[in-house]
């Protein structure tokens, strides 16, 4: 989904009973800052293979300014997380091995399966910014604005993916399903583990 186009947010689930409101905002916390680990992680694994070809500069550095966007974005979550007394995901290390392979995986299969990644990361991030913006904005205005900012930065890094070519990866399709679907089972783990 590129920045131009627009979408119906889909309503969150009522939480009932006293204290829903500091679960669901744990909750959010908490998949947010293990998403935000994880692209660290996969932009890490993407860069050290692209950094040790040859040829592939322009793509590592890419993929640094990338990194550190991602860096500042999973700095924020821990400091809300610290803030709100809010423990992280008990699946971190699981997360962490699963992003390197990622990123690891989808670099050594070339540029394009790295951009394919990156399309597909992304555009689940952003649907998933965007559904917690609709959900926040009047409750937490300031905690919006920030996942704005975030969105806007992940639909940059979707949009430079399709434009260095994602969707013209070997077995793009697939590879873009099976990833977008690990994305979103990351996510309801994370929300919840």
């Amino acid at each position: 989904m590129s920045g131009a186009e627009t979408r119906i947010p889909r309503p969150p689930l009522p939480r009932p009973g006293r204290g829903a409101s500091r679960a669901r905002m744990a909750e959010i916390l908490r998949v947010d800052h293990a998403g935000e680990y994880a692209a660290v992680q996969i932009y890490r694994a993407q860069r050290a293979v692209f950094e040790a070809a040859k040829g592939k500069g322009a793509i590592a550095a890419d993929l640094a300014h990338m990194q550190d966007q991602e860096a500042v974005h999973l700095a924020r979550f821990d400091a809300l997380l610290n803030d709100r007394r809010v423990r992280p995901t008990l699946m971190v290390p699981a997360w962490r091995l699963a992003a390197q392979a990622l990123g690891a995986g989808t670099a050594l299969m070339g540029e394009k399966a790295a951009h394919a990644c990156t399309e597909a990361v992304e555009s689940v991030i952003e649907e998933h910014y965007a559904d917690q913006i609709a959900e926040l904005k009047d409750r937490d205005p300031d905690l919006a604005a920030e996942l704005e900012r975030f969105r806007a930065e992940e639909l940059e890094h979707h949009d430079h993916a399709v434009a260095h070519g994602s969707r013209e990866a070997p077995g793009y399709r697939l590879l873009s399903a099976v990833i977008k679907a690990g994305c979103k089972v990351a996510i309801k783990v994370s929300e919840r583990v």
